[in-house]
């Protein structure tokens, strides 16, 4: 007998849960308010870094075991990877910022000035020393999430918009909205900015520590840059602010002043969801499986969750990360 499931939200983490599903033959339903995904899910306005390393500076153990094979997982699903590694660098005030990361993380090595311009040109001479995370990747996440709809059809998905009868299990992924039904998931806000600078060139997502507001750039291509996030504890998600904008925007020029001439293409903001310690999982209430608390790993934890949603359902192997709700 064919095993059903319903899906409910299409962002990174139902996408994932749908696909992995519907791989092992299930048939899946998946229910979202929208037909596509966009500007309405929080993943849409994520980096896209598979960076189980640099992670590793303030995240749970699972996050860096179970992330290194996020990579992969996107890979055998068609989405474009860049494995490329990641750049971590300070400015010379904060030497020691760049002492304690590398304490706190290990797949690194040290790089001098030389090494340095010879992975980023456009870096020449503006830093002496970065730690460089060479297993690292990263990819582009609208191109992720479309890619994911788009090849879900194909696998049988069938999909829904509002509210419809469920079919075997629920799978929740609806992330922040989930609260009506697990109290102690909470938001974390986060902004980001996208520019256009066509005068700089960079290959991979380069890490600028600051003690007050770390910064990362992620290239999309074409001159285009992803600059992110905050990381505010707040469930607010449309209004991006004026001091995020200019710390984003301060710390892309200490980088490299060529940010100072690029064209703003976007201002985006969200809130992540999150539990209380930081750590994804799945939380089973009667019928209903919480796929959620992505917090700011969606795309390196969210097929790790996937495959444990699959594995629940069709060789009944309790997942890792998973808890009970009995109240």
């Amino acid at each position: 007998m064919t095993l059903r499931a319903t899906v409910v939200g299409g962002g990174v983490a139902g996408l994932c849960t749908a696909t992995e599903l519907a791989s092992r033959g299930v048939a899946v339903t998946l229910v979202d308010r929208e037909k596509r995904p966009g500007p309405h899910a929080c993943s849409w306005w994520a980096g896209g870094m598979l960076a189980p390393f640099c992670e590793g500076e303030t995240a749970e153990e699972p996050v860096v075991r179970l992330g290194q094979a996020a990579a992969g997982w996107w890979e055998g699903q068609g989405v474009p990877v860049t494995r490329a590694g990641t750049l971590v660098v300070t400015l010379g005030r904060d030497r020691q910022e760049l002492d304690r990361f590398a304490r706190r993380t290990h797949g690194h090595c040290t790089l001098d000035r030389a090494g340095l311009a010879e992975l980023e040109p456009d870096l020449d001479d503006r830093f002496d020393r970065a730690l460089f995370f060479s297993e690292e990747a990263h990819l582009d996440p609208r191109r992720a999430l479309g890619h994911l709809r788009d090849r879900l059809p194909a696998l049988g998905v069938q999909f829904r918009t509002g509210k419809t009868d469920a079919h075997g299990p629920v799978f929740d992924c609806r992330g922040l909205a989930a609260r009506d039904a697990l109290p102690d998931l909470r938001g974390v806000k986060g902004e980001m900015l996208v520019l256009h600078a066509p005068d700089l060139r960079l290959g991979r997502p380069v890490r600028l520590l600051h003690p007050r507001w770390p910064f990362y750039v992620v290239p999309r291509g074409d001159g285009v840059y992803m600059l992110g996030a905050t990381q505010i504890e707040s469930g607010e998600r449309v209004r991006p602010t004026v001091r995020s904008a200019l710390e984003l925007l301060s710390a892309a020029y200490a980088l490299h002043p060529a940010f100072g001439e690029a064209e703003i293409l976007e201002i985006g903001v969200d809130a992540r969801p999150a539990f209380p310690d930081n750590l994804p999982r799945l939380r089973q209430q009667g019928e209903v499986i919480h796929v959620n608390g992505l917090f700011r790993h969606g795309f390196l934890m969210a097929p790790a969750l996937a495959r444990m949603a699959a594995d629940l359902l069709c060789n009944n192997v309790r997942p890792e990360l998973m808890n009970e709700d009995h109240g």
